[in-house]
This record gives structure tokens, C-alpha cells and sequence, in this order.
């Protein structure tokens, strides 16, 4: 299968000028949207799987940013979200049927990497919703040779008492036909959109919080409200997998802000105490998006990557060779 141009919203993404995205179609019949920012004489490429809610455009100034250090990247619209299919007659509602349905996204995503060329080797880095499904793409022998994972979606933060209560929606939800509905508590409105600067979840850096709600206030097609109940049961199964999975020998890291309040930042910590080649780093004076904090925060997230790119080609250098 061929790919389709796409559209890409250059104005509000504010990234490198060589950006192009592509429409893909999934085995079962998904569009998809996935970017790509090529760059000259790269020395390799950064697959990254954002998170729920999220579109390509909002990562455009990570792509620049990384593309100084000579590195091209790509990034996706799941399926359910950004530009992508929408998989309910409400769109404002995030839905999936089963949360390895996302797989076949991913699948797409590196058909089109070799269909364009993307020079090797490459790295992949997964947010939120997105180090989940990256996570399980590395485990089902995704071709990186490192993994980088900011604030993954390895748990989610619920009230103890709400848990139970989730997981019974989920399942009573299933049974009458209603798990399209939005779980207790949740919007069918943008997060970001609609609420303001102070005292929100997602970072301390008032430009970075501009950047994103300018993105969904001109181009709301892109935004996304709360989750079906179906896609909380879904995240909470996976979770309970990648959990319990054996990892590979891959050069791992991941980086979750000191702030932290949406995902579970102790379930990160297990995990790469069990990863060969992982480490668990905690961002000072971050919150959940490390990539979309200050400057100086930023350039600290971005060095570590860079370090852990170098050993991962290292390795897997020393392995060609063996």
C-alpha cells in the first residue's frame, strides 16, 4: 500500500520546514495520519508515539530541536484521535475496541518509515498513552535499537475506591451496550483547550502551555475530550500486561516529571528496575510533560535521549560486528 498526502497545520506546529505527513490504512480499514520530518544527512531516526489526545503537530518543536543534534523523527495520530478516524459517532470521545488495535497503527507507521527511507538506526520514544503502546511494541520486536519513555502509561492514577469501580463500569458497560460512555468525572471537552494555565497537569511553562492551546483552539478538529469507558478498561488491562512482560536487552530509559499526577509514577519505577540497560529517571520541576516544559528542562530531557541514542547504536554496532 501506497501512502496519501495528508494535511499538516505548518503555521501552528512552528517546526522544521521539511515536514510532510502522509494518510496510511490499517489492516482493518483505519486511516491514520503520521508526519515525518526528514532531515539532511541524518544520523538516524525517532519514531515517537505521542499520547492520548495528542496529534503530530503538538511535537513539530521536538522535531527541531532534535533535528539540530542531526536526528529526523516521525510521529502518529492513533487511530480515535487527532486527524486520524474517529471510532465513535461523538468524536469528542477517545475510543478503542482493543487497546492492541493500536499495534496496527504502528504498523503503518513503520511501513512508512521504510517507504520514505528513514535513515537507520532507529530510536523510538513513547508518551503517556504512547509508552504503552510503545512499550508493547518493543516487547513484540519493534526494529530500535533504543526506547525512551516519558511519563508511559504503565498505571494510571485512580482512587482506590474508583478502581473497583472502574474496572465493573468496564465490564457492565460491555454487556448493555454502553461503552461508549464517558467514565464518572470525565469531560467530552479538551483539557487543554478549555482550561487555563495555572494550576494545570501538564507543565510549568506558561509558553509551552500557549503552544499547545493555540493548536486546538485554531484547528479544533484536533482535540480530543475524555475517554470512553471501553478505552479506560482497555488501558487498564494493558497495563496489567505490560506489567508483568518480560522485557528485551535494549538500552531503556525512562524519564517521568517530579510532579506527576496523571499516570503512576511508582509503577514506572518497578518496571525498569526489572529492565536490562534501563534506568528510571525522575525530571526536576517537571509535571507530566517533560518534553513540554521550560528551556533548560527541555534541553536536560533532550541530552539524556541524545546520551542514550549513543549507546544504543553503540550496542547495537557492537552486535553487527559480532
Amino acid at each position: 500500500m501506497h501512502s496519501e498526502a495528508a494535511p499538516y497545520f505548518a503555521e501552528v506546529a512552528e517546526g522544521p520546514d521539511t515536514a510532510a505527513a502522509y494518510w496510511r490504512t490499517t489492516s482493518d480499514g483505519v486511516r491514520v495520519r503520521i508526519a515525518a520530518w526528514p532531515r539532511d544527512k541524518a544520523r538516524g531516526t525517532l519514531l515517537l508515539m505521542p499520547g492520548r489526545t495528542e496529534y503530530v503537530e503538538k511535537y513539530a518543536r521536538f522535531a527541531e530541536e532534535l533535528g539540530a543534534h542531526d536526528y529526523a523523527m516521525m510521529a502518529i495520530d492513533w487511530r480515535g484521535q487527532g486527524l486520524a478516524d474517529r471510532l465513535l459517532d461523538d468524536p469528542r470521545v477517545g475510543h478503542v475496541a482493543s487497546f492492541t488495535d493500536y499495534q496496527k497503527d504502528v504498523v503503518e507507521m513503520v511501513a512508512l518509515a521504510k517507504e520514505l527511507d528513514m535513515p537507520k538506526p532507529w530510536h523510538v520514544l513513547g508518551h503517556s498513552m504512547g509508552g504503552a503502546i510503545g512499550l508493547r511494541s518493543v516487547l513484540e520486536g519493534l526494529d530500535v535499537c533504543s526506547a525512551t519513555f516519558t511519563g508511559p502509561m504503565w498505571g494510571i492514577i485512580i482512587a482506590p475506591g474508583m478502581r473497583q469501580l472502574a474496572w465493573t463500569l468496564y465490564y457492565a458497560s460491555s454487556w448493555i451496550g454502553q461503552s461508549h460512555r464517558l467514565p464518572p468525572t470525565r469531560s467530552y471537552e479538551n483539557y487543554v483547550a478549555t482550561s487555563p494555565f495555572a494550576g494545570n497537569m501538564l507543565t510549568n511553562d506558561e509558553d509551552m502551555w500557549n503552544y499547545m492551546a493555540r493548536q486546538v483552539n485554531e484547528h479544533p478538529e484536533l482535540a480530543l475530550g475524555g475517554p470512553s469507558l471501553r478505552w479506560l478498561g482497555e488501558s487498564l488491562r494493558e497495563c496489567r500486561y505490560l506489567m508483568s512482560a518480560p522485557v528485551p536487552p535494549m538500552p531503556a530509559i525512562c524519564l517521568v516529571g517530579e510532579e506527576e499526577s496523571i499516570v503512576d509514577r511508582e509503577q514506572m519505577r518497578l518496571r525498569m528496575a526489572t529492565w536490562p540497560g534501563g534506568s528510571f529517571h525522575i525530571v526536576n520541576d517537571a509535571q507530566h510533560e517533560v518534553l513540554m516544559e521550560g528551556p533548560e528542562i527541555r534541553a536536560q530531557v533532550l541530552q539524556q535521549i541524545l546520551d542514550l541514542f549513543a549507546r544504543g547504536e553503540s550496542q547495537a554496532n557492537v552486535s553487527h560486528s559480532a
